[in-house]
């Protein structure tokens, strides 16, 4: 185990972790002087965050979640309807609200059922199955034969701040090219984010539109994307890379 990989496990730690993954950290750190002192020093911090007392909350934050649910009383969220489409990397689920796509998903054989409940928890939108309309077909099609999108087509709506400015980072990676987590943070004023972004680009509700393919280790390892290694390395190529 590094050093780096013992730092970003600290976190972890902390709270419930496998008993193996806690003593190869801990044997690690009996062997390592610097991460010991790092460890300790991180400790400390812990504590004294931890002594600190608990905020009170605003005066007005009650009035201001009454208001922001009698301004939600009434407004209806239509669902988001899923449909198949044939593309040159396989068969996709597209889910799209009127003119917009707000989900992809790549067909792996799984039920239909669990495709729909997978895009319901991610989006928090009820999920209805239907047909692909001309004009998703025809955005597609654009789509893999440019690798560009266009941002009209495509609402993220549903994400939070963070994971729209991510992804929107994200989708400024040129075609045939990549870029670190770290970049990414960088470019969203996140600098130190990188470990955020790893986990907005894994769960990312619009691959291949937002390409987080193109997101990579600082090592420039192709690793932990959602369809495999394999899958990342043929976009890429796809595209143009000759990393």
């Amino acid at each position: 185990m590094r050093c780096r990989d013992v730092e970003a496990l600290w976190d972890e730690l902390r709270g419930e972790c496998q008993a193996s993954l806690k003593e190869t950290v801990h044997t690690h750190l009996r062997a390592c002087p610097s991460c010991q002192e790092m460890y300790e020093e991180y400790e400390g911090v812990a504590y004294c965050l931890s002594c600190l007392p608990q905020p009170q909350p605003s005066c007005d934050l009650a009035k201001k979640i009454v208001q922001h649910i009698a301004a939600l009383k009434g407004k209806q969220y239509l669902p988001i309807v899923l449909a198949a489409v044939t593309t040159p990397v396989g068969r996709l689920y597209v889910g799209f609200k009127a003119d917009r796509i707000a989900y992809v998903s790549l067909d792996t054989g799984e039920p239909l059922e669990e495709v729909v409940q997978r895009a319901e928890r991610r989006l928090h939108r009820r999920i209805v199955p239907g047909e692909a309309p001309s004009w998703l077909v025809g955005a597609l099609e654009r789509f893999f034969s440019t690798w560009t999108v266009d941002d009209a087509i495509v609402d993220i709506s549903d994400l939070t701040p963070f994971e729209q400015a991510a992804l929107r980072a994200a989708a400024r990676i040129p075609p045939g090219e990549v870029r670190s987590y770290s970049w990414v943070a960088t470019q969203i004023g996140r600098p130190k984010a990188a470990r955020a972004v790893g986990r907005v680009m894994a769960r990312n509700p619009l691959p291949f539109l937002f390409p987080c393919h193109r997101v990579v280790d600082s090592s420039g390892d192709l690793h932990d994307y959602y369809y495999g290694v394999e899958m990342k390395a043929r976009l890429l190529e796809m595209e143009g890379y000759r990393g």
